[in-house]
């Protein structure tokens, strides 16, 4: 066993595992199996989590939003699994505590990374699925999470356009409040979005992050 942590993990998650070794498994990321020559991560759990997330996200959504159509239910499916939600998730349960990585990416605040650990999170996923089934998955993230969550923000532009940016272009969104106008009580703010110093999005509102989301709107309109 590579990772001293797994009892804690499994304590930390609420699960006794069968196989321990796919929970130590999850833990492994393709940095530390790199630098350690494994031939193996936990990339592949990573790939099945993400499909046991997606149909967990969708029942849970069928069932307790019956007036939304699915368009709607799309958006809102898109919050939820998101990398920036998951990130959230893995950082409520502290999973960055229990990765194993190389000495490169923990010099470079690899823990704390929110791509590394939602990927962990989708990781540990595949690992419960595989070893307790679906209904304890679902178990897992509705008490933990969903349970807990008083409503869903669709209109997380800024989340959207971030991890789409990072997607396609491996960098982070630039936003720039232009321009403030109005008196203290009252003020609006100009806001732009660049994506490798081009302007993508432009957006007005009453705070700055207002502003944001609406210029996230406008430049997811154009990637699309």
């Amino acid at each position: 066993m590579y990772n001293p942590k797994i009892e804690n993990l499994e304590n930390l998650l609420g699960v006794k595992f069968k196989n321990k070794q796919l929970l130590e498994l999850s833990t492994i990321h393709k940095s530390w199996s790199v630098e350690n020559k494994l031939a193996y991560n936990n990339e592949r759990l990573e790939f099945l989590g993400d499909s046991v997330l997606s149909i967990i996200i969708s029942e849970y959504l069928y069932k307790n939003y019956p007036d939304k159509d699915e368009g709607s239910l799309s958006k809102l499916k898109s919050v939820l699994v998101s990398k920036n939600q998951l990130s959230k998730w893995a950082k409520q349960l502290k999973l960055g505590d229990y990765i194993l990585i190389s000495k490169a990416e923990e010099l470079s605040g690899g823990r704390k990374k929110d791509t590394i650990v939602a990927s962990m999170f989708e990781a540990i996923l595949g690992a419960m699925y595989l070893d307790q089934g679906l209904e304890k998955c679902i178990e897992f993230i509705n008490n933990n999470f969903l349970s807990k969550m008083i409503d869903i923000e669709v209109e997380d532009y800024k989340s959207l356009l971030q991890e789409k940016v990072q997607k396609e272009f491996k960098i982070l969104p630039e936003y720039i409040i232009v321009k403030e106008t109005g008196p203290d009580h009252n003020k609006e703010f100009d806001c732009v979005v660049k994506i490798n110093d081009k302007i993508l999005g432009h957006g007005k509102g009453k705070t700055k992050k207002q502003a944001q989301q609406n210029a996230a709107k406008e430049a997811l309109k154009k990637l699309k």
